[in-house]
Parts: structure tokens; C-alpha cells; sequence
């Protein structure tokens, strides 16, 4: 029962600093001396936006098995041996092809097996009863990565949409393949799905100069379309990327000084310049071809070597398409297409009837268990509601300092936290009446009451927090708000109750020297 100089120090010093820290939500104005950190309002408090994604996962494996057959045919050709009937199976997640001739096939399984992510059990090479060999991808690496690709669409994502300055996104997996992003504040979503819709793959491709081949395009050819359909029909592109767009540093829209139109300007790193500069060297007199998700932006005749490393796009841009464009060029590509299969919006005055409903219930249900504790306990209940309202304070304080986003669950949370914050200075105020009515002194009383409601509170706080945790871990979305609101509540309702509210008891006790307890 004795609270010593640091004790009591420390126990005012926490209140005071949760009181400190919920200023800035009731402030329009940051003040210097209070860090300015909030509490952000979530998609049904402030009205906006909710995607569901889902990532193509097939469309990856396809893009590792192209990328894949690539380097069969390299390898093949280093050697020189051939092939033929050479075909990607997206479906089976496998290549196959038939040796040029029989007696070449072992030499071909050589070839294939000093292949760079062979050793890596990457992909198994077997040979099939009709002398045809098959590349078939490994369940583990094409697990690997889809886990991959989720993790690296999330970043990405969130480069895009930070881009556009949305404000307080929320970001999050589900389940295997699927993305959800909640964008408070924003009613209107077509800019950002048009945004996170394009893969936004860029890469720089020789175009095939043979005219016959614009026609009847052989392997390692395809006939890719212009992005604008005046710029006429579809080019013949050589399917090996001379440079990619992942080596881009820096991209921005700009206006072309010569015509006056929006441009798109970009520059590369070491390993992009000196690339770009390799192949326009080479191929003076050829056309190279921007491509941007399998369409050609515009494909130039290469007249000089371009040896900087800057270049520009052009193709008919307003300011908006040429912002967008750079804007996902900068935030990089993503590894796989992404396609809305959930969309819902939440108008900001379906939000406000949200806060004040929340607020009206909570203002109620804290001002019925103040009315409870003080008619059926006195003096001992008006310290049990100041220690009640300090533990709203804290409560609010701690998802202030870490920007937590409140939703209407989380304010149920809230109110549900002082019910169970009551249930524990119900205890030890019932404890403290039992034992006065056994004729113990008040101190006594007081001492012995504290003494055995404490075990029964910590337990029982215990095991709620034990519980939330759990829904925190395995829950999502407004489980998971819920939960989060609720094992904040439980540790301040200790330090209220434990702490504060036996504090405020006995410097009453210790100033006055009560021969009897209001209880």
C-alpha cells in the first residue's frame, strides 16, 4: 500500500504523457513541443475505396518458361546441336522439344544439365517414350515463386498508390494470391486501378526486319500490336530483350521540346547504359522497339549510338498518361498481371453516420458504467472512473504513437475494454467490502482486498489477452482491428487498475486516516 516518491512520480508521468500524445487528434495545427502522431480513421469511419486483387500466377509461370526456353535454345546452339517442335506449357508448367536427331539426344541432355538453375533443382529434364525431352518446372520453385511475387506486387503496389499521394492506404496479403488495398478518402478508384491493372514491364526489343516475317513469324519472333492502333498493325519483335526496363534509375514526364507534347523522359544504370550503348552500336540503321506489357509504345530507326544512358518516349501522352506512365516505371514492373475481382465503395457520409454512431454509443456506454460505479461504490468509484478514463486516454495514446487506423470494430473494441476494465475495480472493491464486513481495520481491509483481487484480475486478463492475440495472428481486416484495440485495453486496464486507481485510494487514505471505508 505504500507508493514511494518515483513510484508516484511514474505512475502520473504515464498518464501525462498519454494525455500529451492524443492532443494531435483533437488539434488542427502541429504543435513543436508534442510528437505529431494520429490516430488514422479507417474505410468505413471516413468513407472510400476497397479492392480485392488477384495475382496472375500462371501468367508468371509462363513468363519463367519463356524466359527459360530462351536459354535451352542458347544452350543448344552454343553447342551446336538442334532442335525442333519446341513448345511452352503454361498449364503443365513445362518445355518440350524433339532433338534435330536421335543420336544427338544424350548430347542435348548434357546441354540442358549445365544450364545455370539445373543445380539448383529448379526444373527436373526427362526424356519422354518418343524420343522428346521435357523441362518441367519443380512444385517447390514454383511455390517459391508465387511467395515471391505476392511479397514484391505488395512493395510495388505501395510505391504506385504512395505515388498518387492516397493518403493512409492499407495494404495487405490474402490467402495465396490476392492483395487488398483500402484507400480511405478516395471514392473514385478508376485512376488507381488503371494504375495497379498494368504490369508496366518495359523493355527494349530489335524488330525483326525481314517483311516476310511480319506475316508468318518464326520461333523467336511474335508479332506484338502498337499501342496505338493509328501507328498501324503489328510489328514483328525478336522475343530476346536486348534491354530491360528493370534497369531503369529514374523516369518523368516531360514536355519534347521539338513538338511541344507530352514525353516521358527515363535514364538507365551502369548495366543499362552499357547495354543500351552495345546494341544501338550494333544496329545503326535498325528499328528498336519500345515495348511496354507485350504492345510497342513506338519503335524509332536507331541513327547514332546512344551512349548516355538517357532517352525519351514519346506516343501521343496528355499530362496525365505521361505522369502515370512515369510514375510505374519509376515503382518498377510488376512480376505478374494483377486483375480486380472485388471492388466496393463507402461514401464519406455513410463514414460520418459511422463516427457518429460509434461515438454516440461509446460516449453512452462510458457515461452508464460511471453513473453504475458511482451510485454502488462512492468515493471508491469516482477513483475507480478516474482510473477508467485515464485508461481511455492510454488507450487512444498508444494507437496515436503508432498511427494505428481505427474502424468501427476497433471502437467497439474501446467500449468493450471499460466493460472489462469495471469488472476488475468491481473486484477489488468487492473484495474490500468483504473484508471490512469481517471487521478488518480499513487499512486492513484495503491491504487484504488489493491483495486477493489481484491474482483473480491478472488471470482473468490473462487468458482475454492469450485469446485476442490468437484473433490478431490468424484473423484479418476488422478481426484483426478488433483484436488489436482490445490487447492494448488489456494492458492499460492493468496499469489503471493496478496501478492508478490503488494509488488515488490510498493518498486518500494516508491524507485523511478514515476511520471507516466508503464502501
Amino acid at each position: 500500500m505504500y507508493y514511494s516518491r518515483l513510484k508516484l512520480a511514474s505512475v502520473l508521468g504515464v498518464c501525462l504523457l498519454g494525455l500529451l500524445l492524443c492532443l494531435p487528434n483533437g488539434l488542427r495545427r502541429p504543435l513543436p513541443s508534442i510528437p505529431w502522431r494520429q490516430v488514422h480513421l479507417g474505410l468505413d469511419l471516413r468513407g472510400g475505396s476497397y479492392l480485392l486483387l488477384q495475382v496472375d500466377l500462371k501468367s508468371l509461370t509462363h513468363d519463367r518458361l519463356q524466359t527459360l526456353s530462351e536459354a535451352v535454345r542458347d544452350a543448344l546452339l552454343k553447342e551446336h546441336l538442334g532442335y525442333r517442335d519446341i513448345a511452352v506449357n503454361a498449364d503443365q508448367a513445362s518445355i518440350t522439344f524433339q532433338p534435330r536427331d536421335p543420336s544427338e539426344t544424350q548430347a542435348d541432355l548434357d546441354a540442358l544439365k549445365a544450364l545455370p538453375h539445373a543445380t539448383a533443382n529448379e526444373f527436373s529434364i526427362t526424356r519422354q517414350d518418343n524420343g522428346a525431352i521435357v523441362l518441367a518446372l519443380s512444385p517447390e520453385s514454383i511455390r517459391q515463386r508465387a511467395h515471391d511475387a505476392i511479397t514484391q506486387s505488395i512493395e510495388i503496389v505501395r510505391r504506385r498508390i504512395d505515388g498518387t499521394g492516397a493518403v493512409d492506404p492499407q495494404i495487405t496479403r490474402q490467402g495465396d494470391d490476392r492483395i487488398v488495398v483500402e484507400l480511405p478518402g478516395i471514392s473514385d478508384p478508376d485512376r488507381i486501378k488503371a494504375l495497379l491493372g498494368t504490369t508496366a514491364r518495359m523493355t527494349f526489343r530489335l524488330v525483326d526486319p525481314n517483311a516476310l516475317h511480319a506475316t508468318y513469324p518464326p520461333p523467336g519472333v511474335s508479332l506484338l500490336p502498337m499501342a496505338s492502333p493509328a501507328d498501324g498493325g503489328p510489328l514483328p519483335v525478336f522475343d530476346h530483350v536486348d534491354v530491360d526496363g528493370s534497369d531503369l534509375t529514374n523516369a518523368g514526364a516531360v514536355i519534347d521540346q521539338q513538338t511541344g507534347e507530352w514525353a516521358v523522359s527515363f535514364s538507365f544504370d551502369s548495366v543499362g547504359t552499357h547495354a543500351f550503348a552495345t546494341v544501338t552500336k550494333a544496329n545503326v540503321g535498325h528499328r528498336f522497339a519500345i515495348v511496354l506489357d507485350n504492345k510497342v509504345i513506338e519503335a524509332p530507326v536507331i541513327r547514332t549510338a546512344i551512349t548516355g544512358g538517357n532517352g525519351q518516349i514519346t506516343g501521343g501522352f496528355d499530362a496525365q498518361k505521361a505522369t502515370d506512365l512515369a510514375l510505374m516505371l519509376r515503382a518498377g514492373a510488376l512480376p505478374a498481371p494483377l486483375s480486380v475481382i472485388e471492388q466496393r465503395t463507402i461514401g464519406p457520409s455513410l463514414g460520418a453516420d459511422s463516427i457518429r454512431a460509434g461515438m454516440i454509443s461509446l460516449a453512452a456506454g462510458f457515461l452508464m458504467v460511471v453513473v453504475f460505479m458511482a451510485l454502488f461504490y462512492g468515493r471508491f468509484g469516482w477513483y475507480a472512473n478516474a482510473a477508467l478514463l485515464a485508461n481511455l486516454v492510454l488507450m487512444i495514446a498508444i494507437l496515436s504513437l503508432f498511427e494505428a487506423t481505427l474502424t468501427l470494430p476497433g471502437m467497439a473494441g474501446m467500449l468493450l475494454t471499460l466493460g472489462m476494465a469495471v469488472d476488475a475495480n468491481i473486484l477489488i472493491n468487492e473484495r474490500i467490502r468483504e473484508e471490512v464486513n469481517r471487521g478488518r481495520t480499513p487499512l486492513a481491509a484495503m491491504q487484504a482486498g488489493f491483495e486477493r483481487a489481484t491474482s483473480t484480475i491478472v488471470d482473468s486478463n490473462a487468458t482475454a489477452l492469450l485469446a485476442h492475440v490468437m484473433l490478431f495472428v490468424f484473423g484479418t481486416g476488422p478481426v484483426r482491428g478488433f483484436a488489436l484495440t482490445i490487447t492494448i485495453g488489456i494492458v492499460t486496464t492493468l496499469f489503471t487498475t493496478l496501478l492508478l486507481s490503488r494509488m488515488l485510494m490510498t493518498r486518500w487514505y494516508a491524507r485523511t486516516r478514515p476511520t471507516s471505508l466508503p464502501v
